[in-house]
């Protein structure tokens, strides 16, 4: 590849600034927003692709990809421009990049003295490489002395991505290693960069393979750098400025797009396993299930099925009912409706050269093209060999669509699976319809796998245009959480995977997917001993998509009763989550309406506090709940960091109250785990130990846990009837908190709007064990309070 070096400024317009690099090479800097630039470098003033289906500041992107060269929802703040040949220098109110000869960059930020300080600058011994004569591009970057990285997505290992090499190639990682496996399911090139107590995030936005060096790599001839390389593209990439962690996520997610409000039962138990549908009397297996959460008093709200039932000798067919193992599929659901529960089903948008489906598809032209022909491409795939269905041709699009609406809306499935979805085409070159514009599957294969949720959620949309869809995906890029809840693959089952889940979902959740969880008890290898299967539990109802599944190779099944010894643990953690469901369900509406992410470091909130910087096996589900699971056999106690947030930190189990910035070790015997509340927080409660149904949650508890001494806090809890688009026309129940306290009283203020009337009409109000202040709310002696009064 070739180093780019002798630029001459080109012209200024539309907050672009333009130089021409080399005689040949269009470099633009794009001032967006005042945190938000853009660097985009174009070969002879064109693209290798001229659409991006990440960037969404405003709106949801054209099916067919929005203008990559368009800046319509930003906006597009004034900046100070100054010149001269050998430097130029373009500057907001807090974030200024300086261009020098040969082509480099150094970013700066002001700090809260008014001083510019550096945040990061170019490899100064080349810094932007591109391949002239094909594929191939990379940029460098100097690389610092304790810098910590975060994001990157769904990757293995640590949280602090310092000093390893990722790779982005989405891939069916089946039985991964949690801690060294790369690469996986996901791509997200986006990386945030924390040092001296302020941080910046970068997003490149191409969908080709990709190498991110974080520190693996030297080279005598340079200085420490860091770099990112791939196959092909261009290099286009956004820098945000923090200055905190929290806000270059929060500024990844208003760039890429919103998390998608889905229902509140998406937030129960939901069931799942291989072994039933692969089972001849796969039906029965499934009638089994909900029997047995009657018997053993397991709450649950839906079930994910497995592909089996699409099956034909073994092998996987989508959009195929096996009707030897499900005799009547209307039959089947309405009988999981009448327990209430929702079933999700399994599709996968490969199908094999005997698919029963396969010539209609070909006579139609859906399948992505041979680079070579104008024949299907051919990959491997579930055992055999098929071909990869074209989402970027209409007709497919729609195809995929009428599908999924007659092979499983019409039969009483309510939501879709969207499943080995990472596209493993093997040519690169293989051709895709674009829309109307051929595209070479290796410049947006990672776009596949979200066209096909769109898909899927369109068809799920019109089918019942009134009810928020629930869908599911393994595979995407940056902008599936538009659309879908995700998780971390086919994991093995081993106490490894336990510890090192915990931080993928960390760094998918600092990386823009918020809804996010694990396979609980594992997917593959043998079953988990009863030990492992509970502290899995334990650690997954604090997740938020909750959902045991597994494909065992001793042909075992993981089920909540699979050990009669520890039913009784496992029924109290699934009854626990269920209790916490309000809690759960108000932290994805704030996810959705707030961009707050559910799952959080937890440094995240406390940047302040260097200790939460250590790697740990602790996290936030939101900023009110500590979760220190256990993640290694035989531990019946736990040693916590709690962090300093002035106002102290309650074991939610015995409410004794803590300190912050110091460590306490906590029991934790097998049938618990260290839980712990912050302080100044209002946890609300239900009591419904089933299915979520509005009509019939009747109870609400605000579980007040309030600072020592003078203190303040306040809070929102949101409430409506849980899967409809009702709240966007004030149907729905919004409760403002007011919490402050002395060493005498307590006073709870609370008002409340919207026109949504739940099944409760009372809140019963609860402080912790021991707590003899007394409680006043709304300026009256009491622990309850009619919801009408606050209206």
């Amino acid at each position: 590849m070739k180093t780019l070096k002798k630029w001459i400024f080109k012209q200024e317009q539309n907050n672009c600034i333009e130089l021409l690099v080399d005689e040949k090479y269009n470099f633009c800097i794009y001032v967006l927003e005042e945190k938000l630039f853009r660097v985009l470098i174009k070969r002879n003033n064109a693209l290798s692709l001229d659409r991006t289906w990440s960037i969404t500041p405003n709106k949801d992107t054209p099916l067919e990809g929005r203008d990559r060269l368009s800046t319509e929802g930003f906006s597009l703040p004034t900046y100070d421009l100054s010149k001269s040949d050998d430097q130029i220098s373009i500057s907001t109110q807090q974030l200024r990049v300086t261009i020098s000869q040969p082509l480099s960059l150094t970013w700066e930020y002001k700090n809260e003295h008014g001083v510019w300080e550096l945040l990061v600058e170019d490899r100064k011994t080349s810094a932007y490489l591109i391949n002239p004569h094909g594929d191939g591009i990379a940029h460098y970057q100097r690389r610092y002395k304790n810098e910590h990285y975060y994001g990157l997505g769904e990757k293995a290992g640590d949280l602090n991505r310092a000093g390893r090499r990722f790779e982005m190639r989405n891939l069916d990682a089946m039985g991964y290693n949690a801690k060294d496996t790369d690469p996986l399911y996901k791509h997200i090139p986006f990386t945030i960069t924390h040092r001296n107590a302020v941080s910046f995030g970068m997003f490149y936005d191409n969908l080709c393979s990709c190498w991110i060096d974080l520190g693996t790599e030297h080279d005598n001839y340079h200085l420490p750098y860091r770099r990112y390389q791939a196959e092909a593209g261009d290099i286009d990439m956004y820098f945000f400025l923090g200055p905190k962690i929290i806000d270059v996520t929060k500024s990844f997610i208003k760039l890429t797009g919103k998390t998608f409000f889905g229902p509140k039962w998406s937030m129960g138990y939901s069931g799942s396993t291989m072994f039933y549908t692969d089972a001849p009397n796969a039906q029965e297996q499934m009638q089994h299930f909900i029997d047995l959460c009657k018997v053993h008093g397991i709450p649950c709200d839906s079930f994910q099925l497995s592909s089996g039932y699409t099956s034909i000798n073994g092998k996987r067919y989508v959009f195929n009912w096996n009707y030897d193992k499900f005799p009547d599929p209307k039959a089947f659901t309405k009988s999981y409706h009448e327990a209430g529960l929702k079933i999700a089903a399994n599709i996968k948008p490969c199908l094999l050269q005997d698919h029963p489906k396969y010539s209609e598809a070909v006579k139609n032209g859906l399948f992505i093209k041979d680079s070579e022909t104008d024949n299907p491409e051919r990959s491997v795939f579930w055992d055999d060999e098929g071909s990869h269905l074209d989402l970027t041709n209409p007709a497919t699009f729609n195809w995929w669509k009428q599908n999924v609406t007659k092979q499983l809306l019409d039969m009483g499935i309510d939501s879709t699976w969207n499943d080995n979805n990472e596209f493993e085409v093997w040519d690169g070159e293989a051709r895709c319809h674009g829309f109307g514009r051929e595209i070479a599957i290796k410049h947006i294969r990672p776009v596949m796998p979200l066209l096909m949720c769109r898909a899927s959620m369109e068809a799920q949309q019109s089918a019942k245009p009134n009810i928020r869809p629930y869908l599911i995906s393994r595979s995407g890029c940056a902008g599936i959480q538009r659309y879908v809840q995700t998780w971390s693959g086919d994991n093995r089952t081993n106490w490894q995977t336990l510890r090192y889940n915990i931080r993928m979902g960390l760094g998918m959740s600092l990386s823009g997917l918020y809804n996010v969880g694990h396979d609980v008890g594992g997917f593959s290898g043998d079953k988990p001993e009863p030990e492992l299967f509970v502290r899995w539990v334990q650690n997954g109802i604090m997740h938020p998509r909750f959902t045991i599944h597994s494909w065992n190779d001793d042909h075992t099944v993981n089920e909540p009763w699979m050990y009669p010894e520890v039913t009784p643990i496992i029924r109290d953690m699934i009854c626990l989550r269920y209790q916490l469901l309000p809690y759960f369900y108000n932290l994805l509406w704030d996810a959705h309406q707030n961009d707050e992410p559910m799952l959080r470091p937890t440094f995240l909130d406390h940047e302040h506090d260097i200790n939460t910087f250590a790697e740990t096996d602790d996290f936030m589900i939101g900023k009110d709940l500590l979760v220190a699971s256990i993640v290694e056999p035989e531990q019946r106690e736990r040693t916590v960091y709690l962090p300093d947030n002035q106002t102290g930190w309650y074991c939610f189990h015995s409410h004794q109250w803590f300190s912050g910035k110091q460590s306490v070790t906590l029991p934790a015997p097998l049938e618990s785990f260290p839980l712990l509340v912050r302080a100044g927080a209002i946890i609300p409660i239900s009591n419904r130990m089933a299915f979520v149904n509005h009509q019939q949650d009747d109870y609400r508890e605000f579980r007040v846990f309030p600072a020592k001494g003078v203190a303040s806090s306040k809070g929102t809890f949101f409430e409506d009837d849980g899967e409809s688009y009702a709240y966007k026309e004030g149907k729905a129940l919004w409760i403002d908190w007011q919490l402050s306290s002395n060493n005498q009283r307590i006073d709870l203020m609370l008002q409340s709007k919207g026109e949504y009337s739940p099944a409760w009409n009372e809140l019963v109000i609860t402080l912790p064990k021991g707590e003899t202040r007394t409680l006043y709310i709304n300026n009256q002696i009491t622990k309850t309070i009619k919801l009408d009064s606050l209206r």
